[in-house]
């Protein structure tokens, strides 16, 4: 359900854990990778708070200010989670590989390393095989990149890219420790935390440039203008759409402005009226995501 925060908070308690056992991990070995990959499961616990605080946000009711409600401060938290990864996380990373690079250090007491790396992989793949499911049950039959790209979801799509970024980068830190242990050569795990960043400021790129759109104001999704016209040509009170406009006003809340030609006769008064709230309550009742229809009756566009 759109507005949920089972997902967020499955994943924070994920992330605390493993950011925990990681930041030990990484005092023991002095490995640049694991540092890294601690700085990145604590700013993910850091994005978690801030969704949570976004939802919380958005579900703020529609006061004189904001007439449409708050369903979009969602979408500005979520924009800042992207910047967070990429900087608490990406940069951060990569300046760690880069220092490493220049300063190579062997790194320690490997073991614990891997034990720490392979128990957050499997919690990890765990959250990120949670995401998939839910992800699969809303989708319906649209492929599944598709939706990641089209879903208004944002909260979603951010966990999922956090928790896909996560399981890569778990890999990439555990090869990277285990070649800088049988080389004996510290440079492989600066590239290993060098690698971690790379994946980590893709991933945020990505978030950053799908939520952007939706808080500028994306259209939503085009089921509804096809509903609105099918409801519209089995009216008997319609001649015809001249126009719709569909606006994503926050997760599940869907903002839409029709011009519509209605058939002779119906011009002025009540019977206008009456045809107009019809109309919008057949709408409302098909697609409960619209909270709000305006029509405008119009003979051209």
């Amino acid at each position: 359900m759109a507005g949920s925060t089972a997902h967020i908070l499955q994943a924070l308690g994920a992330n605390a854990v493993i950011a925990a056992s990681k930041g030990v991990a990484a005092v023991i070995t002095g490995s640049g990778a694991l540092m890294a990959e601690t700085i990145h499961s604590a700013a993910d616990c850091g994005n978690q708070l801030l969704l949570l605080f976004g939802v919380k946000q958005s579900r703020r009711p529609a006061d004189a200010t904001h007439p449409l409600g708050y369903g979009r401060a969602l979408y500005f938290w979520s924009f800042m989670v992207a910047l967070l990864l990429f900087v608490g996380g990406g940069v951060y990373s990569i300046y760690e590989g880069i220092h490493k690079l220049q300063h190579p250090e062997a790194v320690e007491s490997i073991l614990v390393g891997v034990i720490v790396l392979a128990v957050a992989l499997a919690i990890e793949g765990w959250a990120t095989y949670g995401n998939i499911v839910e992800l699969n049950e809303r989708r319906g039959a649209v492929p599944f990149f598709r939706f990641l790209r089209q879903t208004k979801d944002s909260d979603l799509v951010v966990i999922f890219g956090e928790n896909s970024a996560a399981v890569l980068g778990l890999v990439l830190a555990l090869v990277a420790l285990l070649l800088a242990k049988t080389t004996g050569d510290g440079r492989w795990d600066a590239v290993g935390s060098l690698a971690v960043g790379v994946v980590l400021v893709g991933v945020a790129i990505f978030l950053a440039v799908e939520v952007k759109s939706l808080l500028v104001g994306e259209g939503a999704d085009p089921v509804i203008e096809t509903a609105a016209r099918e409801i519209a040509a089995a009216d008997p009170n319609v001649e015809g759409v001249l126009r719709v406009l569909t606006v994503q006003q926050g997760p599940g809340e869907v903002v839409v402005a029709m011009k519509v030609k209605f058939k002779p006769g119906m011009a002025t008064g009540g019977a206008l009226c009456d045809a107009i709230n019809g109309f919008e309550r057949k709408l409302e009742a098909r697609v409960p995501e619209v909270k709000w229809t305006f029509i405008e009756p119009d003979v051209v566009d």
